[in-house]
């Protein structure tokens, strides 16, 4: 049973009436109250009331992170800052921060979404819920932390890091439930490991991870080693934070989007033109129930596809496939698109290597030349440099054969890169600016 069956199990037709009604006010609330839209709309001669069907979306304006940084902090927001109550905030790690302000109702919006996520996982009000999300600024902590309190769990907000610290209190409160990015699932289970502790053996059951690309290896590897079932969600502090998107326990495999909250579109990103269902393309959100900062066909720069077909969970949402890698992340290696996630689904088949990476990205000539660091079993490694030479050509004979590429392939000592306590940097650019 979902959280909330009026909505997330509407006809589509009574879907449709929501969202043009929502679509048509939020236009309008824009062109009343931000100058940004209002001068964006005028240079394309449109008015609010010129969008009639759903279909009309295509006529708005797209906006790009850069409009959120050349509008910092608070340009873009549509209501007096006395309206405010809280401010969320991206790490600003590539310039200046996208800011996310947020009035009362905009916190029980995103509440209402974060309790469909974890409900749809199944978490209930008796479980006794870990939140290894950063809290703070990053959307992440906060959010689940409100959607679990919703529900009736008990929270424990450990937030991340001191890892040592998360297990033990794991172990000793009988966490049944968590939440945290996916390379930081991994990095509890192998700390426990170290710490002749199994996570198998404690009460959890269920995890649900985002903040980052995993690709479905990955979520074999923590299921298997962690003993739980891995769940995907997605948000991003543009749309408020998590609670954009969320497999359910009955079928997972795609998203289930919060259609009430947000209208989502496939476009080509070479052409801007929209795609249809089952191909794959950039994903485009405009929010259409937020008041502090709405936003209007925002352009995430993720590449995924989106389906409507029916889930035996009976929501009516359309799904989007899983996160492949963003515009911005794809690399362009000898003429071949690649993306890391694809890397990482070709180490899996790897036995002799631990799912632990990096790809540094350099410049040989004129061209682009990819290096994977990847670390060895430790009886990989300690069999010696024939061994790990051995190794290595064959991880490249692997990527080569499948992708049509040549890596540079440096098998690492174990433990040797550095351990994930958030999001996992896994390309490292040094490329001269």
């Amino acid at each position: 049973m979902p959280w909330n069956k009026q909505f997330e199990c509407m006809s589509l037709s009574d879907l449709h009436k929501f969202q043009l009604s929502n679509l048509i006010d939020t236009v309008r609330w824009l062109y009343e109250r931000t100058p940004f839209y209002r001068k964006k709309l005028d240079e394309l001669n449109i008015n609010p009331e010129d969008i009639r069907s759903l279909e009309d979306i295509v006529r708005l304006p797209f906006t790009v992170k850069n409009d959120l940084r050349d509008n910092y902090p608070f340009g873009l927001c549509a209501v007096p800052l006395t309206e405010v109550v809280r401010v969320h905030a991206s790490s600003g790690t590539t310039g200046k921060p996208i800011t996310g302000p947020y009035t009362a109702e905009d916190l029980e919006q995103w509440t209402e979404c974060t309790a469909r996520v974890l409900w749809a996982a199944g978490v209930r009000e008796d479980d006794i819920f870990q939140n290894c999300f950063g809290h703070g600024l990053f959307t992440g902590g906060l959010g689940f932390h409100q959607g679990a309190s919703r529900i009736g769990c008990a929270v424990v907000p450990t937030s991340s890091g001191m890892t040592e610290r998360q297990i033990m209190l794991m172990k000793d409160f009988g966490a049944t439930a968590f939440c945290g990015t996916p390379s930081y699932a991994l990095t509890i289970a192998e700390r426990a490991e170290e710490m002749n502790m199994s996570v198998k053996d404690m009460p959890l059951r269920v995890g649900l991870f985002g903040g980052e690309p995993w690709s479905l290896a990955m979520r074999t590897e923590i299921e298997e080693r962690m003993g739980i079932r891995a769940l995907n969600n997605y948000g991003l502090t543009e749309m408020a934070g998590p609670g954009v998107s969320f497999e359910c326990s009955e079928a997972p495999g795609g998203l289930h989007i919060n259609e009430d909250h947000y209208i989502a579109e496939i476009i080509d990103p070479v052409t801007l033109e929209p795609v249809p269902y089952g191909k794959k393309g950039e994903l485009v959100f405009t929010s259409i129930r937020r008041r502090a900062m709405p936003l209007l066909r925002y352009r995430t720069k993720d590449i995924t596809s989106l389906t409507r077909e029916e889930c035996p969970c009976g929501r009516t949402f359309v799904k989007m496939d899983r996160i492949i890698g963003r515009t911005d992340d794809m690399l362009i290696i000898n003429g071949v698109n690649v993306f890391p996630s694809q890397i990482e689904s070709l180490l899996v088949d790897i036995e002799e290597v631990e799912l632990q990476y990096v790809l540094v990205v350099g410049k040989r000539k004129h061209l682009d030349s990819l290096k994977l660091r990847v670390e060895a079993k430790k009886e990989v490694y300690d069999a010696g440099a024939g061994r790990v030479a051995e190794v290595e050509r064959k991880i490249d004979n692997h990527i080569k054969g499948l992708l049509g590429i040549h890596v540079g392939v440096e098998l690492t000592a174990p433990k040797a890169l550095t351990r994930s306590e958030g999001k996992a940097v896994r390309v490292i650019d040094e490329r001269p600016k």
